[in-house]
C-alpha cells in the first residue's frame, strides 16, 4: 500500500501534543473550564463548556458535543493560531435568533492517540487481520499513526456514560436525543457519524465536516472507505428521529473527499434520508483548517438546532 502524506495536515494532527489545557477566552457566554476529567475507559481528558450568554438553571438547554475541544474557542492557544470560532458563531446566531439556547461541550482530544480514538473501530474490525496489521504498522512524521490499538469503541463509552451523565447532572440540560448532538470535522467527522449510529438513542444528530473518509493517508487501494460504506449501510439510525450532516471542501486534503462523500450519499438515500433530515454540502475552494470550518460553521449548527427546521 502506497501512502501520501499532506505535510500540513501530519502538522494539524500532531500539534496537540504541544498544547496546554489552559483555559480558553471567549468574546461572548462563558467557558466552565474541566482539567484531567477522570475515565475508566480512556486517559484523563480537558473537557470546556460553553454557556450561552443568560444561562440560568431555570430552564433546559440542549447540549452539542464537540471534538477536538481544544481548537473550538480560542486560538491564541492553538499551534496555528486559528480556531472555529465557536462562541463568535453561536452568539450571533442566538443573537439573531436562528437557533436556539444551547450549551457546547468541547472536548480535547488525546494527543497522540488522536487516531487510535477517532478511528471507528467496528469497520477497522471487520477488515481481514492481515489488513489490520498492516494498518497498525503505517508511520506519520516517524511515529506510528495509531499509537496504540483503536479504541474508538471506548472513547464513545467516555462520552457516553462518563461525560453526558456529569453534563446533565452539573447543568440545566434536556437528557434525550432530540436535544443531545455531535459535530466534528476530519477524524472527528469520522466518529460524528460512528457515534449516532453506534448510540441512537442518545444522539438524535450529528454534523460531519471535512469527514476523512479514507480513514489514513492512502488514497489508492485503500480498503477502509468500502468497510466505512458497509457499516454505514446496516447502522445508520432510522431517519424519522434523527438529523446528519456532511460537507467537504475542494482544497488540500479536503480534494479528496467528494468521490467517497458521493458514496455516503447513495447509502443516506437507500436508508430513507431525505432533504428534511439530511444534508450534504459542497465548498468549493474551502481547505482543510479550522478557518474553513469556522466560515461555515453556522450552517451545520442552524442544521441541528435552527428555530425553523
Amino acid at each position: 500500500m502506497r501512502y501520501l502524506i499532506y505535510i500540513s495536515v501530519s502538522i494539524y494532527l500532531s500539534s496537540t501534543l504541544s498544547i496546554t489545557a489552559q483555559t480558553p477566552h471567549v468574546s461572548t457566554g462563558t467557558i466552565r473550564h474541566f482539567d484531567n476529567f477522570p475515565s475508566a475507559y480512556i486517559g484523563r481528558r480537558t473537557v470546556d463548556v460553553w454557556l450561552p450568554d443568560g444561562y440560568t438553571s431555570k430552564k433546559r438547554y440542549p447540549v452539542l458535543y464537540m471534538f477536538d475541544g481544544m481548537s473550538l474557542f480560542d486560538s491564541s492557544i492553538m499551534w496555528n493560531r486559528q480556531t472555529w470560532g465557536v462562541a463568535d458563531v453561536l452568539g450571533d446566531l442566538l443573537l439573531k435568533k436562528k437557533i436556539r439556547d444551547c450549551i457546547v461541550v468541547g472536548i480535547w482530544n488525546g494527543g497522540a492517540s488522536r487516531h487510535s480514538e477517532y478511528f471507528p473501530q467496528k469497520p477497522f474490525e471487520s477488515l481481514p487481520p492481515r489488513i489490520q496489521d498492516s494498518l497498525y504498522q503505517v508511520t506519520r512524521g516517524g511515529a506510528l499513526l495509531f499509537s496504540e490499538r483503536i479504541q474508538s469503541d471506548n472513547y464513545l463509552r467516555f462520552l457516553v456514560r462518563e461525560v453526558k451523565p456529569f453534563i446533565d447532572s452539573a447543568f440545566s440540560t434536556w437528557h434525550d436525543s432530540a436535544n443531545t448532538f455531535v459535530l466534528g470535522s476530519s477524524m472527528g467527522g469520522l466518529m460524528a457519524w460512528y457515534a449516532i449510529c453506534e448510540y441512537p438513542d442518545v444522539f438524535g444528530g450529528a454534523a460531519c465536516l471535512s469527514t476523512h473518509w479514507p480513514g489514513v493517508f492512502t488514497f489508492n487501494d485503500n480498503p477502509i472507505p468500502a468497510a466505512f460504506f458497509n457499516y454505514l449501510h446496516t447502522h445508520l439510525p432510522a431517519p424519522g428521529h434523527h438529523k446528519i450532516y456532511f460537507d467537504f471542501g475542494t482544497r488540500t486534503l479536503d480534494s479528496v473527499y467528494q468521490p467517497l462523500q458521493e458514496r455516503v450519499d447513495e447509502e443516506m438515500k437507500i436508508n430513507g434520508y431525505h432533504s428534511d433530515n439530511w444534508e450534504t454540502r459542497k465548498f468549493p475552494g474551502a481547505d482543510h483548517s479550522e478557518r474553513a470550518w469556522h466560515e461555515r460553521l453556522a450552517i451545520p449548527v442552524i442544521f441541528l438546532l435552527g428555530l425553523q427546521r
